[in-house]
């Protein structure tokens, strides 16, 4: 069996609740979504066994996680339960970041993961459909490991989007944290106010809700 792999790589995380931890990241190749922001689109990947990518992983050390990403790592989901079983055999802890549509298949590997940071694919951030039936799905299932979620916000998001996800994840758990996290490429005074007035309206709702830039980008990390 073989996966599609992007990049392995060591380096430090750049978003959301653990923004600022070393990581070993393992860049899945392939998406079921086309998000307008994205900006992980590639059309190159080597085609890897386990005993390849987890010989990448075994030269790195000091570390504090292993993030599976994409792409969608899920996606190749036979080979990821297969890799996720070997490295909890070896006490690594692992991070998933995902999309958070394909609940079944998270099902297959929810016992391996330690971390699931999910995005919500807010459709007038992504330009995309509306996803929040399959995020409530993945949610329930990702509630049994820590988990966090993210949201890109762009100066289209509407808050009636906003006010969807909030919603979902207060029906679930007020207590899951979210991180709203704009748009990068956007960036300005106008889309940081919008920032300020979604955020005072999540707490709200919501226990944990915070701002979080897109560090990596900010500080050029790979």
């Amino acid at each position: 069996m073989k996966a599609k792999i992007t990049e392995i790589f060591k380096s430090i995380q750049g978003e959301g609740l653990y923004v600022g931890v070393s990581q070993v990241f393992i860049r899945f190749y392939g998406c079921n979504l086309n998000c307008s922001f994205c900006d992980t689109k590639t059309f190159k990947f080597q085609q890897m066994t386990l005993k390849e990518v987890l010989e990448n992983i075994y030269y790195y050390k000091d570390y504090h996680s292993i993030s599976l990403t994409g792409g969608e790592p899920l996606l190749q989901i036979d080979f990821v339960k297969k890799l996720v079983k070997a490295l909890k055999d070896e006490n690594r802890r692992i991070y998933l970041e995902t999309n958070g549509t394909l609940a079944a298949n998270l099902e297959k590997v929810i016992d391996y993961v330690d971390i699931i940071a999910m995005d919500f694919k807010l459709p007038t951030s992504t330009h995309c459909k509306s996803l929040f039936n399959e995020h409530k799905e993945f949610l329930k299932v990702a509630l049994a490991k820590k988990v966090f979620a993210k949201a890109v916000i762009c100066k289209s998001t509407q808050l009636s989007d906003l006010s969807k996800a909030i919603s979902l994840v207060a029906n679930l758990n007020e207590d899951i944290p979210l991180v709203l996290q704009p748009n990068f490429f956007e960036a300005d005074r106008s889309l940081n106010y919008k920032l300020v007035h979604f955020l005072s309206f999540a707490r709200k709702y919501l226990s944990c809700v915070e701002i979080k830039d897109q560090l990596h980008k900010i500080a050029n990390w790979r």
